[in-house]
């Protein structure tokens, strides 16, 4: 039975697993991104979150624990000096996973994790370029208006459609007598000569 059995072992020894999340969580905090199976992100999510959080008070105690953690200098300093202010004001949720589908090779699921202040594509609103419209009914009245104003607007595209055809009629018969007027002229010239 399972029985709250909490930790995912990821089929390794305890110090095996403990140096693989080290060595992942500092692949994470100096690349922002890393791309892992599902279950591995899982497991680091909880072994990186709380030493994001500690990394927002920023003394020798917790600069020392987080140490332990990571062993790893370069990745210490930089999470005290860049990600820790990135995240002030977070009150948690500093990671997000992204399924990509599965591996070829075994067909495990694969998955970003990723610091979220990180991703520049994902802080960008879909929205920022467009502005806000919102839905709303429309009361029957407003229809009957919307409707007379239509119709309105088609007549008139219908009146103006007219006008510019009887304008062009008589463009065209005006061209007609014109061309009759030269062909007669011309007629009479030639009758004469004969």
């Amino acid at each position: 039975m399972r029985h709250s059995k909490v930790v995912n072992h990821l089929g390794r020894t305890s110090s095996h697993r403990n140096a693989m999340l080290a060595n992942m969580a500092v692949s994470l905090i100096k690349n922002k991104r890393i791309t892992t199976t599902l279950a591995k992100a899982k497991a680091l999510k909880s072994y990186v979150e709380p030493l994001i959080t500690r990394s927002k008070e920023d003394s020798t105690h917790s600069r020392r624990v987080v140490f332990s953690y990571l062993q790893d200098k370069e990745a210490v300093t930089e999470l005290f000096r860049e990600i820790s202010l990135k995240i002030a004001d977070r009150p948690g949720g500093y990671t997000r996973i992204l399924r990509i589908g599965n591996r070829l090779g075994d067909n495990a699921e694969m998955c970003v994790l990723e610091l979220v202040d990180y991703n520049e594509a994902m802080l960008k609103s879909p929205d920022a370029g467009k502005a806000k419209t919102t839905r709303r009914r429309r009361s029957s009245k407003k229809k009957e208006e919307a409707v007379a104003e239509t119709t309105e607007t088609v007549v008139a595209a219908e009146d103006t459609k007219l006008e510019s055809a009887k304008t062009s009629e008589e463009v065209s018969a005006e061209n007609v007598t014109e061309v009759e007027a030269d062909a007669g002229t011309e007629a009479e010239p030639e009758t004469s000569k004969e």
